[in-house]
């Protein structure tokens, strides 16, 4: 009875032994695994900042292009250095399938609406500072507090012009000061902001674009119309003037030969090829006293 409960089968040992490998295998990859995972890249182009999520602390030094420890509990967001763009746009085969156009309205409230696009970068050595303020990746910075920010300069300085000036002369200068603004705000906080500028036209409603466009085909029209009067005036002046001289020059002559006969003789002199004249019935005659 003992010798039976104390014996072990060679085929049993030997699976049991099997058994323990596989487990002592399994648990190895499974401790090179959780190793391995503790590891995070920053990859080129960016800058990391690590950050204990247990604990709450945010490392101060950015961190360089390579790999890191970065166990559970703990980890790395990458921030660009380098210079990148978005652009919010109507199309939905862009960056987003939805509408993310942006929307605002001139100062008579009518509703207009553009595509904007923005290129920044983040300064490495605030790359701490930016993610203290807002504790997300850049993704949410540039769907949230930088698109919010873009947004409300444009409707600020837009809620000062007027359709045809935010269509025409003041286009440019809407979206520039637009851009002041945001850099102005980000910059502390280490978000560059290089450029804001249009994606594309911007929206008008179809009634309101035929209006100003007639208003600048009739103000083309105006202005070629008084360039047409003031050619034909000018030339008119100019012949004018011509006459006049012409009248003053006859005038000035006619009062030199009167008061000296010798001048008629001396314009036929200026003007003689000479040859004597002839006459029918005799021979030549001359037509100047020779005397």
């Amino acid at each position: 009875m003992n010798d039976e409960q104390g014996y072990r089968s060679p085929s049993l040992v030997r699976r049991r032994g099997i058994g323990r490998a596989i487990i002592a295998v399994l648990g190895t990859f499974a401790v090179i695994g959780i190793f391995m995972s503790s590891f995070a890249r920053v990859q080129p182009g960016n800058v990391g900042i690590r950050v204990n999520n247990i604990a709450g602390g945010v490392s101060p030094n950015s961190l360089s292009v390579g790999w890191y420890f970065s166990p559970p509990g703990t980890h790395i967001y990458e921030y660009p250095v380098f210079t990148r763009t978005y652009t919010w746009t109507a199309s939905a085969t862009e960056q987003s399938p939805i509408d993310e156009s942006f929307s605002f309205q001139d100062k008579n409230g009518l509703s207009l609406r553009a595509d904007v696009a923005v290129s920044y970068h983040v300064d490495p050595v605030k790359a701490s500072i930016l993610f203290q303020r807002y504790r997300t990746d850049m993704d949410q910075i540039i769907a949230g507090p930088l698109r919010n920010a873009i947004r409300n300069a444009i409707v600020e300085r837009a809620a000062q012009l007027g359709v045809e000036q935010i269509y025409g002369d003041h286009k440019a200068e809407l979206i520039n000061t637009a851009r002041q603004r945001v850099q102005a705000f980000f910059a502390p906080v280490g978000l560059q902001v290089e450029q804001i500028y249009w994606a594309g036209n911007i929206a008008v409603p179809q009634a309101v674009l035929e209006q100003i466009n007639a208003k600048i085909a009739n103000e083309q029209a105006a202005l070629a119309a008084q360039a047409n009067v003031a050619t034909a005036t000018a030339n008119a002046n100019a012949r004018i003037q011509k006459a006049r001289g012409d009248a003053e020059a006859i005038q000035v002559e006619a009062e030199a030969i009167r008061t000296n006969p010798e001048i008629v003789k001396l314009r036929a002199v200026e003007k003689w090829d000479g040859k004597l004249p002839t006459y029918t019935g005799g021979g030549p005659l001359p037509f100047i006293d020779v005397k």
